[in-house]
């Protein structure tokens, strides 16, 4: 049996790819979301009570922890991430149950060279800090921990972010494109049913334990190219793509936590932005689903999910 915790696009990512495979899943979000699946059973639990997360783990063979902070900011994460994380931590260790973690470029410290699986994480400060503090605690955590990292997200069910509803829906409406930073710079973009696959397959394999890998991620392409192969999918034209510039971003930061929070990681996408992923692709045995591909079937789950797009 294996556990998920959360129901974002991450976790019923995982969780519906792991029901398709056979498996027995239990899902735990506070809402009592996630797939409707005759192998999936969705419980409502609060993950951070230690008591309620040892009894729904109970069995299990490996855990996919999936949930991130209540808010896109350092402050959130630093009170919400690591208390999650231990209490997590704690009951697989003694369920004798693996821990998955998505994770992300952020802990990365030389972002300006082409990120692989051994370059170095010890970013300082803000979100970056907290994902390097993350990574060393469960490193140091009794539990078999793996991390797989991946680009920014794009698929089916990815609302919030720079390749979700701000890209994908003024496409189907007809409309242009506002990115951030520069849309003519190289950046990797992950495919979530990639990443969940990757996730997947480290569990099963505990070689890979208390590793870090990367989730396979196609060739970098720019923000500009990533909106031209959703318009493709979608059979429309391709957009008017613009971008707002840093300097923007950053003055309005003085004023406002949001952009400060946003204007913080620039720096990926104002310069070439590149992951590796071929050592783990090796290792998992996988590959990244063609852009042609990945890009049509987020399209058809948009088209779904926005009814005046169809």
């Amino acid at each position: 049996m294996y556990v998920v915790t959360g129901a974002g696009p991450v976790g019923y990512t995982v969780a519906e790819q792991l029901a398709g495979q056979g498996h027995q899943v239990r899902i735990l979000t506070r809402s009592g979301s996630g797939p409707e699946h005759p192998l999936v059973e969705r419980v409502r639990a609060d993950v951070s009570d230690p008591a309620q997360l040892n009894q729904a783990v109970e069995g299990a063979s490996a855990v996919f922890h999936c949930i991130h902070g209540s808010a896109y900011r350092a402050s959130a994460w630093a009170a919400e991430l690591p208390h999650a994380e231990q209490v997590v931590m704690d009951a697989a260790a003694a369920a004798g149950a693996v821990v998955v973690f998505p994770e992300s470029l952020y802990s990365y410290s030389e972002p300006d060279r082409i990120m692989t699986e051994s370059s170095p994480r010890e970013a300082a400060g803000g979100k970056r800090g907290i994902r390097t503090a993350l990574l060393k605690a469960r490193q140091a955590h009794a539990a078999a921990t793996v991390s797989v990292v991946a680009g920014d997200f794009f698929g089916p069910r990815v609302k919030t972010a720079h390749a979700g509803e701000r890209m994908v829906t003024p496409i189907l409406a007809g409309k242009a494109v506002q990115f951030i930073g520069a849309t003519g710079q190289p950046h990797s973009f992950t495919y979530v049913p990639d990443l969940a696959a990757a996730m997947i397959a480290a569990a099963q394999k505990p070689e890979l334990w208390n590793s870090v890998l990367h989730a396979p991620t196609g060739p970098a392409v720019t923000q500009r190219e990533m909106a031209t192969a959703h318009a493709h999918a979608a059979g429309v034209a391709a957009p008017k793509v613009g971008a707002v510039p840093g300097w923007v971003l950053r003055a309005a930061g003085i004023f406002s936590t949001d952009m400060r929070e946003l204007a913080e990681l620039l720096y990926q996408f104002e310069r070439p932005f590149v992951m590796d992923s071929s050592q783990s692709q090796k290792l998992l045995g996988l590959e990244p689903t063609p852009l042609a591909d990945a890009a049509a079937a987020t399209v058809e789950w948009w088209k779904g999910a926005v009814p005046h797009a169809k």
